[in-house]
């Protein structure tokens, strides 16, 4: 299965991710090099996870884990649970919300477990995808992880343009220019609210570093020029 995943990323992913999008990646030299590490994106599309896991080597793709919801992506008995959990070795985590075996049961084993093998989790920290371009508050659940493992760096990351080449509700995806910024990892600081609040400001601060036209903006000579200019670069 490890095989059969590292073809599916070779095969399809990477050439999709590449002739699909004009993805243009900012600092990509501060993505973890090794586990255990944490990445926390904004979450607009279902091409997020493809995207992210594209940007790491395929030496490490066994080692990095998308942590996704285990009522939506329901496990081997549909088409759409058995590529996530064995092409895409996503992490299921169960909401709040659903039911728990007993009151101890802990959400986030699954992802702590993960975190002590060594592992790269991706974390999306509004929780679902949101509208394209637009920041969800975020939760909690990643300052719980880092107050369990404050020796593992969290990297924010912004994805910008993919909510609108795959927005939710969408069929099919659309060919579309798509940047990703990534900043310096976080430490944990020892309080969780303020962890969170950094984490928000830093994806915040990225969202702000480019020109990014709205949902119904056409595209002007000026934009045209922009996206040529970058291809050059």
């Amino acid at each position: 299965m490890r095989w059969l995943r590292l073809l599916f990323f070779l095969l399809i992913v990477r050439p999709a991710v590449l002739f699909l999008l004009g993805l243009f990646v900012r600092r990509e030299d501060l993505l973890p090099k090794r586990g255990p590490a944490i990445v926390v994106a904004n979450h607009n599309s279902h091409l997020d996870t493809l995207v992210l896991l594209s940007l790491f080597p395929l030496r490490l793709l066994p080692k990095v884990r998308p942590v996704a919801a285990a009522d939506y992506f329901s496990g081997d008995d549909t088409t759409l649970g058995w590529i996530a959990t064995h092409l895409i070795g996503i992490i299921p985590i169960r909401r709040r919300g659903t039911a728990l075996e007993n009151k101890r049961d802990d959400p986030l084993r699954p992802a702590g477990e993960a975190l002590a093998r060594g592992d790269i989790l991706i974390i999306y920290p509004e929780g679902t995808r949101g509208e394209p371009e637009k920041l969800a508050k975020f939760k909690n659940g990643v300052a719980y992880l880092a107050e369990r493992f404050p020796e593992v760096p969290v990297t924010p990351v912004f994805l910008c343009g993919l909510g609108k080449a795959w927005p939710k509700g969408e069929r099919w995806p659309v060919p579309l220019l798509c940047e990703v910024f990534v900043d310096p990892p976080l430490r944990w600081c020892g309080d969780r609210a303020a962890f969170v609040a950094g984490l928000e400001a830093r994806i915040a601060a990225m969202a702000k570093l480019g020109d990014f036209p709205g949902w119904d903006h056409e595209p002007s000579a000026a934009d045209e020029k922009r996206a040529l200019d970058k291809q050059e670069n």
